[in-house]
Parts: C-alpha cells; structure tokens; sequence
C-alpha cells in the first residue's frame, strides 16, 4: 500500500475512543509503517513488520491490538467470561522499552478503563503479582519475568488472543529466542501474531514459520536496505585519541544549537566513568547501563526527559526502547561494533522530521572496524581525519565558540574562596553561644 500523507486515523475503522486518544496526543495521521501494517493487523492477519527503530512501530501493533480488547468500560464486558485475564501480550527484549511501550499504550487505552502491566526484571515480583490478581488486560513484558511469573501460575497465559514481538532480532541478540519460544507454545488461543524487527536474521525467519499463520511480510521503504541511513543526520567521523577524548565531547557539548545528546559507549565501565568525568566537568550528565540498579536507570531517563540532564551516557543495551524526540545530537564516544548498531545508535536523533548531528571517535585500533561499517553502509567516509581537542576544524565542523574549553564551571579566584571561607565561620559563629563566639573570635585572630 503506497504511503498518502493525507490519509488520517480519522479515516480508518477505529473506535470514537481510540481515534480521541490518538488525537489528544497529536497523532493525526499515520506513518508508512502504520498506514501499511493497521489494515492487515485491523482484519486479525498476522503480520511480520520490518522497519528500523523509530519509525513508529509500537502505534502500528498498538492501536490493533486495544481495538480488539474487551475492555471494563464496554458493553460486551458484562457477558465477558474471562475478565481480568491478559488478552493482549506484548514481549520486549529490555526494561527500557519495556516502560517506553507500556506508556504509549496507557495513553492511548486508558479511556476504555483497559488495564496494562510493565513486568519485567530488576524490580520485586509482589506489585506485579498484586497488579495482575487485581485484574490486566495488556502485558508487557521481557522474556525472563514473564516466564517467572508464568511458571509461579501467577500470570495466565491461555486467554491471551493478541501476541506481539517487537525488536525480535534484539531479543536474538541477547539470547532470549529459546524464551520467546516458550513464550509462543504457552498462549495455545492466539488469534493474532505480529512480529516486529529492524533487521530479519535466519532465526527469525524460523520462529515466523512455525509460530505464525501466513504472516504478512511489511517492509517500509527505508528498510528495504538495512544499511541506509537517515539522511536527514549530519555525520562527522574523527580519528582520536583515547587519552584526548573526554576533552573533545566536553568541546563538543558546548556546540551552538546543542540540546539533549546521547554518548554511546561499548562497556559499561567507560559508560560509567564517561558520566563521571563529564559532571566532575560541569556538565548535566547521567549514565545509563547494565551494571545500574533499575530504580537508577529509571531516574536516569526520568530526569534525561524532565530535562534535568541533558547529557544520557549509554551503552547499546541499555538505550533500546529510548525513543525521545528533541536529540540533536548522538555521540558515538567509542566504535560501534558493525554497522547495524551504527544505525541503530545514530537513529536516536532526527527523528520526527527533525535532524540531527552524529560524531563518531574512532581510535587508531579501531580503524579496521569503521572502514568495514563505512563499506557496508557505503558513507564515503573511510579516513577519518586525525582530530584533536585543539584542531581548529573541529571547532569549525561542529560550530563550537571558539574559546571553549574542557569545562563548564571555573574554579573561584582564591581571594574570592578565602573571603567565601570567612564569612561561612562568621554566620557559623553567630549562631554560637555568647562564650563560644568569644572563643571563635579570639582564636581567630591569633592565627592572624
């Protein structure tokens, strides 16, 4: 079906509920990943939608899916025999996406009364437990907490109707496929599977062909290449240095026109210690990965989107499911691995029809690395120039003023730390009994 950009959701057979959710929150008409896959999934077809993150594929499997839920507020939930058994189950690869995609459906099912549950890892089991005994008809989930609570009978897998796979080839990546597996064999009364995935691995192909029923194979056209990249996405490749790269982001990230900017790094220990310098610095940074308790990455991405940050330090793993407009930069502080995650980090910014900024550092032993990224995704962009903290074309390219440095906040003058340092002792003494001021005062100016 050929993308028309005047075509509304309006248009389309949808509840008055559904198109009012969709409108109060500023989706007025679909993107081609939505406009191609909501017919089919909307006649109850199984669909396997392939489209890189961020083109809007949780509305695609979303709306579908709350349009087939019977929900508290309906009519038919009177003669409704399963009431508060999931009906629609939603497996996701990471605890990110996993909040990311439950807010999006809340907002768009909360005015039928429907009932959704984030279930995943890293959190105690008994709110869950409590929340699903209470009644839930939309689950979302990763595959170990869901199979926790499947086997501790606690959550009811046999009514659900509606399964959904997003970012399938992450889950393969992270090993969850035999869980998903599982997962499938134990919802024996699925009407509908919709699996959505960037790329489409040998595995996944697999997994379609046994668990689904003639599926639908959408590929929008960005898609059609895996290697194409946003073109909207200014890309600045440099060659540095290790010990010169903390001092070249801190440039960087005083760029004119910078807003929120996510720094990508392969481990988690130069993710966190890449926040660390970056506060010591002045900035307002925060990390973001695998080794974080959830409640920090949860406060980590809370204040990233308040804007109480606008620096998110993060690795591959832990950025899944970030999906956040207003980024206008991505900072690739170490080489990715190959270029899907390339895509799929640079992919952070630019989105919604904005554009965006991404600068790669890539160190001399990471040379052979990027040329192969560069190849395959055919950039033009080889030899990266060798690029300092101090190199004036960096300030050039990246339109940074000139005088910047490594920092943002200035050690006072010492004149001004002494004269801080006595007026503290002064207020300090004047809240001291008469005797112990006496003491304060005279000791003070003995040491004068």
């Amino acid at each position: 079906m050929p993308f028309n950009v005047s075509k509304t959701f309006a248009e389309l057979p949808l509840r008055p509920e559904t198109i009012e959710a969709l409108h109060a929150h500023g989706f007025i008409a679909p993107f081609a990943i939505q406009e191609m896959v909501l017919p089919i999934a909307l006649s109850d077809g199984d669909v396997i939608g392939q489209a890189k993150t961020g083109t809007g594929k949780t509305l695609a499997f979303g709306v579908p899916v709350i349009e087939r839920v019977i929900a508290p507020n309906d009519p038919e939930w009177v003669d409704f025999e399963h009431k508060g058994m999931p009906q629609v189950l939603i497996v996701v690869p990471t605890r990110e996406l996993c909040t990311q995609v439950t807010k999006d459906i809340e907002e768009l099912a909360s005015n039928r009364g429907i009932r959704t549950l984030a279930v995943y890892g890293g959190r105690a089991f008994e709110p869950q437990i409590e929340a699903l005994q209470a009644g839930i008809e939309i689950v979302v989930g990763t595959p170990g907490r869901l199979l926790d609570l499947s086997r501790q009978g606690q959550l009811r897998l046999k009514q659900v109707s509606r399964l959904v796979l997003d970012e399938a080839d992450e889950m393969l990546d992270l090993g969850f496929l035999p869980d998903v597996e599982k997962i499938l064999a134990n919802t024996p009364n699925r009407m509908q599977t919709m699996l959505f995935s960037a790329t489409m691995p040998g595995d996944i192909i697999a997994l379609a062909r046994r668990f689904m029923n003639q599926p639908i194979h959408i590929r929008t056209q960005d898609s059609e290449d895996e290697g194409a990249v946003v073109t909207r996405i200014k890309q600045h490749v440099l060659r540095a240095h290790a010990m010169d790269k903390i001092e070249m982001l801190a440039r960087i990230l005083q760029a004119q026109g910078r807003g929120p900017t996510m720094v990508f790094c392969r481990t988690k220990r130069t993710c966190q210690k890449t926040a660390e310098d970056l506060m010591e610095r002045g900035f307002k940074a925060a990390p973001i990965h695998g080794d974080l308790g959830q409640s920090a990455r949860e406060k980590a991405l809370g204040d990233f989107k308040a804007g109480k940050s606008d620096v998110l330090v993060a690795t591959d793993v832990a950025a899944r499911g970030i999906d956040i407009d207003g980024i206008t930069h991505v900072i690739n502080y170490q080489c990715p691995e190959d270029e899907k995650t390339y895509v799929h980090r640079i992919g952070r910014t630019a989105r919604a029809g904005a554009h965006g900024i991404a600068v790669t550092f890539v160190d001399w032993d990471e040379l052979a690395r990027w040329k192969m990224i560069n190849q395959v995704l055919d950039l033009g962009l080889a030899e990266p120039e060798e690029t300092y903290s101090s190199s004036p074309h960096l300030y050039e390219v990246l339109d940074i003023p000139a005088g910047s440095t490594g920092r943002l906040t200035k050690s006072r003058p010492v004149v001004q730390q002494k004269a801080l340092v006595e007026k503290r002792v002064e207020k300090k003494a004047e809240s001291m009994p008469k005797v112990e001021r006496t003491r304060t005062r005279t000791k003070k100016f003995k040491e004068s």
